[in-house]
């Protein structure tokens, strides 16, 4: 279950922080995490109420084939977000880590410090071969890998914020004066567009509204879908009871929240408003040389990488659900789809410049289907034996409702900013 909620999103939440005030984030933060909870509350009901644990079959007994393939797209687009995040470090932070196992300060063009081409190379190489596995028993190893993982790059991170001074432009200074490299000083620091006088930097923005806070509730709405995961962790729970698993999602919810609020809030107090929409690339620029960190990259790029064939798994059953459900297994019917998959995603991390859009699109559209619409639409239509006028049913149509408006107006708000701001060709 922390599993299902973290993914790799720890490492993007200064897409929010650094680009919008502490008071906002930490507002959005909670609210959109206590919504999460009170719409699995909504979904576990609905599942004890309609008989059945699937996402896909609950949409199918409430709005037929159009609930189900409602269902299945949100959750296909959702996975497929979560894949490019993966990816997505993976094209950031392999040149990086090789850069600094080669001791090699500067880039000639050489093809393995292209991250396009890592990530083709590592998605060929590494990715296939486990994704067209029929079974991932390795399953239980990654997750816990992958938490493992996250606890300790928040503990690096909460232990940088005490050993980076502020400003910013001290610690570049120390870092290329340490290592020789460093020439003109002042010029460095204006070169990266930083002024050296700038005490006012060090301070943490309170308020703040600009083109970028559109991105704010999508990203913080993706941050928290594991609903299609709730109901299959429901179903394998000892002692299952609807209790017992709201006590474990309150637990698994709070800790996420937790370690979200930690991550960005000590992320941005120590780079404030010079930090970088993915942090570990914002340490590259003071700590070029830094073992802890490098650690750090080498973890989680072994995670994610063996965690990408674990989403493909299930948009892989969901597409052979919907098209070929009364078919027998067939290996190149499984190999076409995965391959599929893997080069549409690996597509995106390739040609969409920023994480930043593509968090923004799933999370105003397949992730606010997941947690706003879908659970409160199936809680209104299956759940029979409270009448419409109960608090519980007025609670979930005002859900359903406010769902629909984060949905059209995040998406509106998104599209209005690709148009008047359109990406510049990297993060």
């Amino acid at each position: 279950m922390l599993m299902s909620i973290l993914k790799t999103r720890t490492f993007y939440l200064n897409q929010i922080w650094g680009r919008r005030s502490m008071n906002q984030t930490l507002i959005l933060l909670t609210f959109v995490s206590i919504f999460s909870l009170y719409s699995v509350h909504l979904l576990l009901k609905t599942a004890n109420e309609g008989g059945s644990l699937s996402y896909e079959q609950l949409g199918h007994k409430a709005f037929g084939i159009v609930g189900k393939l409602a269902a299945s797209g949100s959750i296909t687009m959702q996975n497929i977000g979560a894949m490019s995040s993966y990816l997505f470090i993976v094209k950031s932070e392999l040149p990086l880590v090789i850069k600094a196992l080669m001791n090699d300060g500067e880039s000639n063009g050489e093809w393995y410090l292209e991250g396009d081409y890592l990530v083709l190379l590592v998605s060929l190489v590494l990715i296939l071969p486990l994704s067209l596995l029929r079974n991932l028993g390795y399953l239980g190893y990654t997750s816990g890998l992958s938490l493992l993982c996250m606890v300790f790059f928040l503990i690096v991170v909460i232990c940088k914020k005490f050993q980076i001074p502020c400003p910013l432009e001290f610690a570049l200074i120390l870092n290329e004066t340490m290592n020789n490299t460093l020439t003109h000083p002042t010029a460095f620091a204006s070169e990266l567009g930083l002024n050296a006088t700038g005490a006012d930097t060090c301070k943490p923005r309170y308020f703040i509204f600009n083109s970028q806070t559109v991105y704010a509730v999508p990203i913080l709405t993706f941050s928290f879908v594991c609903h299609p995961a709730v109901l299959p962790i429901y179903e394998e729970l000892k002692g299952r009871s609807r209790r017992r698993m709201m006590n474990v999602s309150k637990i698994s919810f709070f800790a996420m929240f937790l370690m979200y609020l930690f991550a960005a809030l000590f992320g941005y107090l120590t780079f404030y408003e010079h930090v970088e929409p993915e942090l570990l690339h914002t340490y590259s620029s003071v700590k070029k040389t830094d073992i802890l960190l490098l650690i750090v990259r080498l973890a989680v790029l072994m995670a994610v990488t063996l965690t990408v064939p674990v989403v493909i798994f299930p948009i892989r059953s969901s597409v052979t659900q919907l098209l070929c459900a009364a078919k027998d297994f067939s290996w190149w019917r499984h190999t076409l789809i995965t391959l599929c998959i893997l080069g549409f995603t690996n597509l995106l991390v390739i040609f969409v410049p920023d994480i930043r859009d593509i968090f923004g699109f799933i999370g105003a559209s397949a992730a606010a289907m997941l947690i706003f619409i879908l659970p409160s639409a199936f809680y209104i239509k299956l759940v029979k034996k409270e009448p419409m006028k109960t608090v519980q049913k007025m609670g979930a149509l005002l859900f359903l409702i406010s769902g629909v408006v984060v949905m059209i107006g995040s998406m509106a708000l998104i599209v209005l900013d690709w148009v008047h701001n359109p990406p510049a060709g990297g993060p």
